[in-house]
């Protein structure tokens, strides 16, 4: 095939069918401005921009959804037309809800930027694809952004917006399944709620096989998918990774496929399971139904990533390069057994400014580190005596086991170096706070006091403020629960001197908090995140439910903070408390599994609190349906990008 292909090709060359190179403006990935729109490319023209920029904000309006449009002449650094874009969208921080339609105009290219966990499905994301490219073809290009936000709208809300090009039918037929089978579930919740309480039946009125288990067991055994499926993704994650670094993306794009479809059941069901878990009280039908759906959701997930198990231990068959792959991971163990004695050295460094207290998520990292170290070198050892024995396939289960471990030594490590950077920036927040909630103290004292509770209010926050300088000025500090106070202290303040700040006084103050809290916030997340992602085979269902909520909050509060000041300090502050509830909750998980005899010492002990034993030599276990490995995604929003897609015009 190859060389028919050759031979075609110089045919070509030489009946001249193929045109000489035309010299092209080459773009690297750019800077996104305040407008939704960027052309670099002088594909719009006089008064085209500010339409489309329009039709993007009614766009959002209408659905809350950013579509970005950017035009240049060619992609380069890189080249390809998916990692340009993603790239440009990962280095704007664009969120789950935003997204990026990038077009090289001389190239002849295009691709919409989608994050995995987006409200927009990858089947209405290719619709749109294939609605633009007659418009990018004819050179309208203005005429194709358009297009694209009309399709957005009527996928969303069902809607064409505002002066579009209509819609694919296709995708509108898609809508119109999608409201018949919503009317089916509404008229079986229906059914079933004239029936027998907490019972559900099937669509001939049969039970369900959920029926047998009371309510109780239908919650623990969501609570057993849910961490089973958490673990599957994760693990199956850092196979995607390893599946494309060794054989390209083109090998590994139906596994991403797959990856992206288990992470959106996954994350709905977390969504339930919070729902379950909050301090509303939900009936015993609601209860059943959520945990009936988490179950579904979960056996949903686990089976796109068990219909690509048996084609990817195939393609695992066909791996030819033991030797080189048990080289890489011996660099890399090497690597991070140097690093270790540094991260313990800053950790005995933090512990002498900072109480225990602030450092318990990081406290048993250097112990855990050479455990995790230990057992890749066991692993390691068991490679290189199967490629000499001539067995690849047991030397490449012990080399991606081996692998797995490293890359959870380094983590632990690293989680150090960040836990004191966050620190050393919540104690200079809160040093910054002080003196801004002394100033209000001095301007609260200037003001009418009819009632004594401008009083009262000073009083409370002049003892605040003096307990903070106490704890910051000590050697055991805690300048996160410091913040924390310094803050509720702040909020309680502002209500007394609000009315003597102007309105830019206000919003300045406003901002000021909105940006400490999300601070904290990404503080708690990442530290959450790094705790539980290192200690994964004791942390049940609560703290990954609490930690993907956070998660989802942080990234909600980084998307409002410049519409919405306010919304986005709710949302900061409600991921802070999410991440704080996740460390307990696997702190608690962790010291039980402990206690149990699960203990930390030991390289296999080890191992099996990392979940690598089970997840990395097994293959993410016959109930997880993982396809291999063990790496943490990405709790704090801005899932993984890579949807392929796009193409020529």
């Amino acid at each position: 095939m190859r060389a028919r292909g050759m031979l075609a090709l110089a045919a070509a060359l030489a009946l001249g069918l193929i045109a000489a190179p035309v010299a092209v403006s080459a773009t690297d990935p750019v800077q996104l401005g305040s407008s939704h729109v960027l052309d670099q490319a002088g594909a719009l023209g006089a008064g085209q921009t500010s339409t489309v920029d329009a039709r993007m904000t009614d766009l959002y309006a209408a659905t809350g959804v950013d579509l970005y449009v950017v035009y240049v002449p060619t992609f380069t650094n890189p080249t390809d037309r998916q990692q340009w874009a993603d790239q440009v969208a990962q280095s704007n921080g664009l969120g789950v809800k935003q997204y990026l339609l990038a077009v090289a105009v001389d190239g002849r290219q295009y691709y919409i930027s989608a994050d995995s966990t987006g409200p927009m499905s990858q089947q209405q994301l290719t619709a749109i694809e294939a609605s633009i490219k007659p418009a990018l073809t004819s050179g309208d290009f203005a005429g194709a952004a358009v297009t694209a936000a009309d399709g957005f709208q009527s996928a969303l809300i069902g809607s064409n917006g505002s002066g579009g090009s209509g819609f694919p039918v296709a995708l509108i037929v898609v809508l119109v399944i999608g409201v018949i089978v919503i009317g089916l579930v509404f008229w079986l919740v229906s059914r079933r709620r004239r029936t027998t309480p907490g019972v559900v039946r099937t669509g001939d009125g049969a039970l369900s096989p959920f029926d047998q288990f009371d309510t109780r067991e239908l919650g623990r055994r969501a609570s057993t998918a849910l961490v089973d499926t958490d673990d599957a993704v994760k693990t199956s994650e850092q196979e995607l990774g390893f599946a494309r670094a060794q054989f390209g993306d083109a090998a590994a794009a139906d596994f991403e496929k797959a990856l992206a479809t288990a992470k959106d059941s996954l994350n709905r069901a977390f969504a339930l399971k919070q729902q379950l878990d909050d301090t509303e009280r939900d009936s015993e039908e609601q209860t059943r139904a959520w945990n009936i759906e988490i179950l579904h959701l979960c056996e949903q997930a686990n089976a796109g990533l068990d219909k690509k198990a048996a084609a990817f231990d195939e393609l695992r068959q066909l791996e030819k390069n033991a030797p080189d792959a048990l080289a890489r991971v011996q660099q890399q163990r090497a690597a991070a057994s140097a690093s270790l004695e540094t991260a313990a050295a800053h950790l005995d460094e933090l512990s002498a400014h900072y109480a225990p207290e602030a450092l318990s998520t990081v406290a048993d990292n250097p112990p855990q580190a050479r455990d995790r170290i230990a057992f890749a070198d066991a692993q390691l050892a068991q490679a290189q005596a199967a490629i000499t024995a001539g067995d690849s396939g047991a030397a490449a289960v012990s080399i991606r086991a081996a692998e797995d471990s490293v890359a959870q030594a380094g983590l632990l490590q690293d989680a150090v170096d960040k836990l004191g950077h966050d620190l050393e920036e919540g104690e200079r927040n809160a040093a910054a706070l002080v003196t801004e909630l002394e100033g209000d103290i001095a301007a609260a004292a200037a003001l009418p006091d009819p009632d004594g509770r401008v009083a009262a209010t000073i009083a409370s926050t002049r003892a605040q403020v003096d307990a903070a300088k106490t704890a910051l000025a000590g050697s055991a500090k805690r300048p996160l629960v410091i913040l924390q106070s310094l803050e509720a202290a702040n909020a309680q303040i502002d209500g007394v001197v609000q009315g003597v700040r102007d309105a830019a006084a206000q919003a300045d103050r406003t901002r000021q908090m909105l940006g400490q809290t999300i601070m904290q916030a990404q503080a708690q997340v990442s530290t959450a995140e790094d705790y539980i992602t290192a200690r994964r085979g004791a942390v049940g269902a609560q703290a990954r439910t609490r930690l993907a909520e956070a998660g989802a909050s942080l990234v909600h509060a980084q998307q409002l903070q410049t519409r919405d000041p306010a919304q986005a300090l709710q949302q900061a502050q409600r991921a802070n408390q999410l991440a704080g509830q996740a460390i307990q909750s696997a702190q608690t998980d962790v010291g039980s599994f402990q206690n149990a005899g699960g203990g930390s010492g030991g390289g296999m002990l080890g191992a099996v609190l990392g979940g690598i034993v089970i997840n990395a030599m097994l293959g993410g276990g016959s109930s997880s349906g993982g396809l291999g490995g063990g790496n943490p995604g990405s709790f704090g929003g801005g899932a993984t990008r890579g949807r392929r897609g796009g193409g020529r015009f």
